[in-house]
This record gives C-alpha cells, sequence and structure tokens, in this order.
C-alpha cells in the first residue's frame, strides 16, 4: 500500500508541476515558492496542538485544490499560483512520508509515524 500511495502522490506533485508550467511564469516562481507552506510548521514554537493545526491548513491538498479553483475561476493568478503550490508541495511532503499532523507531536501523522 505504500508504494501505491507513493506513486499517487508522485503523479499528484506532476499534475502540480504540469499546472504550473501552465502559467505565463518563470520557473524561478516555482522554486522560490516551493517550500513556502513549511512556514505552517512555525506554529510547533507555540505547541503540539497549534503546530499541527498550522501545520495541516499548509498542507491540505482539498484546500490546494479549493484556492486554485478560486483563482481560475476569478482569473486571479495570485490565488491560483497559491493553489498549485500548495498541492505540489503537499503531493511531495507526503511523497517523502510527511503526512498530516496529529496533536500528539510532529512525527504523529495519517501515514503513520515518521521514522518507523
Amino acid at each position: 500500500m505504500k508504494l501505491t500511495l507513493k506513486i499517487e502522490d508522485l503523479i499528484m506533485l506532476l499534475l502540480g508541476i504540469w499546472a504550473f508550467n501552465l502559467q505565463d511564469l518563470s520557473w524561478w516562481w516555482f522554486i522560490g515558492l516551493f517550500f513556502v507552506p513549511d512556514f505552517g510548521m512555525l506554529g510547533y514554537l507555540v505547541n503540539t496542538k497549534v503546530g499541527a493545526f498550522f501545520y495541516n491548513i499548509f498542507h491540505h491538498k482539498g484546500l490546494a485544490i479549493v484556492i486554485g479553483l478560486i483563482g481560475y475561476y476569478l482569473k486571479l493568478q495570485e490565488l491560483e499560483v497559491a493553489g498549485i503550490i500548495l498541492f505540489a508541495h503537499s503531493s511531495f511532503d507526503r511523497l517523502l512520508g510527511y503526512g498530516l499532523k496529529y496533536e500528539k507531536g510532529f512525527k504523529f501523522t495519517h501515514l503513520g509515524e515518521i521514522g518507523i
């Protein structure tokens, strides 16, 4: 099952890269923005509950799709790109085994415990 999930996330990452390619932007934007969603981890400086909440907001694929579609339909390229970046980054993280977090701690994810 883990291999199937990794293949699925690789395909979603490639979909995000393809969607960004449709934008009339330099690839430097993609590279520069790709790790911005990791700022959600700063919530862990407060506590694990706040950290998990903000990490999950910045790494939720459904939210990324909604943001991207709102940008597409309202012709707001900034929102469209934000959705694409959030989607691609979240897929990349899942490919590496970093899932959505439980309040118990950073290493406890919906994909299992990190490092096991």
